[in-house]
């Protein structure tokens, strides 16, 4: 009877565990040292970069006095730079492992800015060269704006690292808030960024001088570009997934140099006339150098149209870059305080971090889109 009044366990569903054994495993967690090594490597270098943004206009409009040319010109280089050639940064990311494009984006990105540094350090040093000798200043003036669009070019290339690459595989099997939570967080480290390196950098230049604000932009690439490397590189040890993403890449690169390697083989056996002709090579260079291919690839999107409209929404002068801080200091408002106006700027942006991943989660992506778009539209018009 004891046995009876026994309540007995129901016995296991064979079909139960199937399914709990075709399920995939989960992924380990992410360490949590390794996220903020990738979080202060991230501040790092987008400090560096922030700093060269907010000062290059002023070491501009004091190298050259009373005139915007200087500005202007590089103002035209850095962005003709970013539209013709950031297309084919994509491409070359694309060609290459993680480990090589981080090595070449650091120590491409920091040298960059320490050599401009360097130029503009001679020319305030120099100031009487235009007047001298004004091949020498012209030579030093196209060796800061292309130093300083090579920068530029390699801070585009890390942040897709990083921004698009690598936050993305590390959340590949954790819940969608994963991703949504880095990807606020490296937003608002960078906004951060844009908040106190123009405010630490307009005291330098006000309240000590426009040469100790380039030596410092310089020893600073020198200094942090060691510690950058070390901190992504652990963070690339220490994750597997990337390290199996990797893998993955190399032999997709491998397997596209050798289709490469074949169908150039064959073009040559087939019309050696036609690839010696020096107009069709220079017709390919163009071609590639331009991404005349990836633009083609852009216009057949469904998001085109909305993308130009977003474009043509930052089509304004209402925003604190180059040109925009160089006219307030033509007009003689202190680097100091354009320093704290653009930080004002920023800590909005940064509250825009802490406000997007709740009204994503309650209203959804799109709606938080939309009204995100309309309301800049209407304080823009105001």
């Amino acid at each position: 009877m004891e046995g009876d009044m026994r309540t007995r366990e129901p016995l296991p569903d064979p079909k139960e565990e199937e399914e709990e054994e075709q399920q995939p495993a989960q992924p380990p967690l992410l360490p949590s040292s390794l996220i903020i090594y990738l979080y202060v490597g991230h501040f790092l270098a987008r400090w560096g970069a922030r700093m060269w943004e907010f000062s290059v206009g002023l070491y501009m409009i004091n190298i050259w006095p009373n005139s915007l040319l200087l500005a202007a010109v590089y103002g035209v280089v850095e962005s003709a730079s970013t539209a013709f050639l950031g297309p084919s940064i994509g491409q070359w990311l694309d060609r290459l492992t993680y480990v090589k494009v981080l090595q070449l984006w650091l120590w491409t990105q920091n040298l960059s800015f320490v050599v401009a540094g360097a130029a503009v350090v001679g020319l305030l040093f120099f100031s009487s060269l235009k007047h001298t000798n004004l091949a020498a200043f012209i030579t030093i003036v196209a060796l800061t704006n292309i130093s300083g669009a090579v920068g530029v070019l390699s801070t585009l290339a890390g942040s897709i690292l990083i921004e698009r690459e690598w936050v993305v595989v590390m959340s590949e099997g954790h819940p969608p808030d994963v991703l949504t939570r880095m990807n606020s967080v490296l937003r608002r480290i960078d906004l951060t960024c844009k908040l106190f390196a123009p405010v630490v950098t307009g005291f330098i230049i006000s309240f000590v001088s426009l040469k100790a604000s380039a030596m410092t932009l310089a020893i600073w690439n020198t200094v942090s570009v060691w510690l950058q490397y070390w901190l992504l590189m652990s963070v690339y040890n220490g994750i597997p997934a990337l390290r199996e993403s990797n893998q993955k890449r190399t032999s997709k690169i491998a397997e596209r140099s050798a289709g490469e390697s074949t169908s150039a083989c064959q073009g040559v056996n087939s019309s050696p006339l036609a690839d010696n002709s020096w107009k069709r090579k220079m017709i390919k260079c163009v071609w590639k150098v331009l991404c005349i291919s990836a633009w083609n690839v852009y216009l057949r999107q469904d998001v085109v149209l909305s993308g130009v409209a977003l474009a043509l929404l930052y089509f304004t002068v209402l925003s604190f870059g180059t040109l925009m801080t160089v006219a307030l200091q033509w007009e003689g408002i202190p680097a100091y305080v354009i320093g704290i106006a653009r930080g004002i700027s920023a800590a909005i942006g940064i509250a825009a971090t802490f406000v997007y991943p709740i009204l994503q989660s309650h209203i959804s992506t799109l709606r938080t889109g939309l009204w995100s778009i309309w309301s800049q539209v209407s304080i823009s018009v105001v």
